[in-house]
């Protein structure tokens, strides 16, 4: 094979092993939300519960744990949860 044909057949090879995750990642995303309370229960509730309803309605499914981070404010206490949605 001539040197052209060859950079032309690889080039080819690395576009189609790298098109699937470049498609893959496209659909995919991290999703967050913040919910506050009086107590951290009440917080974390809000937050959970306020990111189910974003991915149910962008049409998403969530995938892997929903990680929950609290931290007490001046009055109340602020969670925000986050968790990876595909669709």
């Amino acid at each position: 094979m001539t040197t052209p044909i060859k950079f032309a057949c690889l080039a080819l090879t690395a576009m189609t092993l790298a098109l699937p995750g470049t498609v893959h990642a496209a659909e995919c995303k991290v999703i967050a939300a913040a919910g506050n309370g009086p107590t951290k229960d009440i917080a974390t509730m809000m937050s959970t519960h306020g990111l189910s309803n974003i991915i149910e309605n962008t049409g998403m499914k969530g995938q892997g744990a929903v990680m929950t981070s609290c931290a007490p404010g001046t009055f109340l206490t602020e969670c925000r949860s986050q968790q990876k949605a595909c669709k």
